[in-house]
Order: structure tokens, then sequence, then C-alpha cells
């Protein structure tokens, strides 16, 4: 199913979305150590095979989205994660931790399943340049990080926190000036934002009703978008698509 909250496939307006989450696995399967991997969050685990050749094992909330999955997976909340204390040699969790309302619990989660020497690194949205800077506008968001509050949020957990940014080519950034464009026109008709008091499960029916009628066509360029069009890069942190936060265990 797609939703607001998973992408699971590139066809037609939704390509972009599904070739920006294919990129955040190929640029960190690189930032990762030999051993097993938690690919934490996975969803339909639709870019796991970037991790190859280290083992991965997915955990998401909903059996539905692991199903076709060919490897170890288990359907858990990452606040409390059914794996013995160092078990893990390395944790990614890609567009995940913005899901819950207390992210310090899936943090002491990952630090208590990382083995010594371990390495996480979790990958999100940049609120600055992700909707709004100013309003949570995607009704499965709980929490959204620039840069500075991602930092800080890894450093209360770990000794040693890095955060890096992944940058969208031109041709990409041009689609999504035009989904801002349409997000602002959207809100502009609600100035006084009565949105905040439509209960979460409405909006988030909204929201994936918006999102199929917005993309059931492509807008010019989609179709052509790839796991090239994206970057990862340090500095420039304020302006990039997603934040990447590298977290080393003592």
């Amino acid at each position: 199913m797609i939703t607001g909250e998973r992408v699971t496939t590139p066809a037609g307006g939704f390509n972009p979305t599904f070739q920006r989450h294919v990129a955040a696995y190929r640029h960190c399967a690189p930032l990762l150590p030999v051993g097993r991997v938690l690919d934490l969050g996975c969803g339909v685990g639709h870019s796991y095979r970037e991790l190859a050749p280290r083992v991965s094992v997915g955990v998401d909330l909903e059996a539905v989205a692991l199903a076709d999955q060919d490897r170890e997976t288990h359907v858990a909340d990452m606040r409390r994660l059914p794996f013995a204390a160092r078990s893990f040699g390395s944790v990614l969790s890609v567009q995940s931790i913005e899901h819950v309302p207390d992210p310090e619990l899936v943090l002491a989660e990952v630090v208590r399943v990382l083995e010594p020497g371990g390495r996480a690194v979790f990958v999100t949205p940049n609120r600055l340049t992700f909707g709004r800077p100013d309003e949570i506008i995607d009704p499965y968001h709980y929490v959204e990080y620039d840069a500075t509050e991602l930092r800080a949020l890894c450093e209360r957990a770990f000794p040693r926190a890095e955060v890096l940014g992944i940058h969208g080519s031109p041709r990409y950034t041009a689609i999504l000036d035009g989904e801002r464009r349409e997000l602002n026109r959207l809100l502009a008709r609600d100035p006084v934002r009565l949105r905040r008091l439509v209960p979460r499960t409405l909006r988030q029916h909204l929201y994936d009703r918006m999102l199929h009628a917005h993309r059931m066509e492509p807008r010019l360029g989609a179709l052509e978008i790839g796991p090239a069009d994206f970057r990862l890069e340090t500095g420039s942190l304020d302006d990039s698509i997603d934040l990447v936060a590298i977290c080393d265990q003592a």
C-alpha cells in the first residue's frame, strides 16, 4: 500500500521519492562497518540489497510490509526491540525516526543492541526544507529535525555524532520546488491553521488522498530521476533535503 508514510513503487509521480530512499541506502552502505546490520523501520525493504554483502535484519511495525522480504524480519516497535544486547555491528534507520513521538527511546534501544565499537546511521528529512520549517505537515511525522537538533539528539546517546546532508540534483530540486509551491497554495486556504484541530488519523487519510491525486500524473522529469540524482556532502546542511547522522558507539 502506498501512503504518506510508505512509498513502495517507483511508478508514476512516486518515482522521485522512491529513488530518494534508494539513494539513502546506497550512500549509507559504505559508512557501515562489517557485520550484521539492523535495518530499522525498513518498510517493504525495497532497498535493503544495497547493504550487501552484509547480512541485514529488517524490523517494522507492520507485518504486511515485511511479508515478501527474502531475509530475516521481525514485527516490532523500534522502542522495544526483540534482540539481545550487542547483537549487531551496525544499525541503519532510513526515514523512520521521525515517526515516533519519543525518539530517545529508539536511540536507547539502538545503543543496547549495538556491539562495542558499532555504528548507527539515521537518515531523516531536513525540517528546513521538507514541507515547511515552522510546521509539521506530514501527519505521519511526530518530530522533524534540522542539523543542530538531530546532532543534539544523537549526542545524548552516543559519544560521537556527525551530521551530513543529502542534496538533490537540479532536476530533482525543480520537482521538489513545484511540490512546495502547491503545498503553500493549499495551506494558504487555512491561514489560521485550523488544520491543527483535525484528528491525526483523519489528517493521514486526507494526506494520502492528496498524494495519490497529485502523483498519479508524474511531473515533468519525474520518471527520469534515479539514485544518481542525490549526493551525500559535508557542509551546506541547511539546504540539504535529508540529514544523515553517523553515530559511533564507545
